[in-house]
């Protein structure tokens, strides 16, 4: 008796070596690239974000230390508390507070009294508004920067007021050497 093939049974391949665990592999690499591409930019941004956070708390931190950051007002905070600073002045330092009630700005800086003159007249004051021994800046504020406007000194001040939203200026000279007098500004807007 003669049996005879099935032709399916001719086209079957012979078993080939068992699986090697490439399915499981590429299964595990594609996971593993899915997350690192989660991952890496996560990580990138909360680094980010604590630099960032730990970048504005020394600034804080240094700004209620010293109160006073060394160079001009930038020219936007200049035109919003209407103070300028004199050509060539020495010393400048300025410092901004904002709150709901007002925001102030603390300037000093140390010029020629010729220039210190014509600064005056430029901010709405002059000269002849100067008053001897007038300290016009009160102590929480002058404390809120490091300023020392007590006793000992040849002290003369005044007050530019104007109408809101305008700023008032309380402006204090150390005249100590009254060719280079040491100059404090206090410029507060309220809304």
């Amino acid at each position: 008796m003669t049996t005879t093939e099935h032709p399916a049974e001719r086209t079957a391949l012979p078993p080939g070596p068992p699986a090697t665990g490439d399915g499981f592999r590429r299964r595990c690499l594609k996971a593993v690239i899915v997350f690192l591409l989660i991952a890496i930019p996560a990580g990138y941004l909360y680094i980010s974000a604590m630099q960032s956070r730990g970048g504005s708390e020394s600034k804080k931190e240094q700004a209620a230390a010293s109160g006073l950051e060394e160079g001009w007002p930038t020219r936007l905070q200049r035109r919003l508390y209407e103070v300028t600073v004199p050509p060539y002045a020495e010393d400048v330092a300025s410092y901004e507070t904002n709150a709901w009630k007002a925001s102030s700005l603390f300037l000093q800086f140390t010029t020629t009294r010729e220039k210190f003159d014509k600064w005056l007249s430029d901010v709405g004051s002059g000269p002849a508004e100067l008053e001897a021994g007038e300290v016009t800046i009160d102590e929480d504020e002058a404390a809120e920067v490091g300023w020392d406007l007590g006793e000992g000194h040849h002290w003369a001040g005044t007050t530019v007021r104007q109408d809101k939203p305008k700023p008032n200026l309380e402006i204090t000279a150390n005249l100590d050497d009254p060719k280079y007098p040491r100059v404090f500004v206090v410029s507060t807007t309220t809304p």
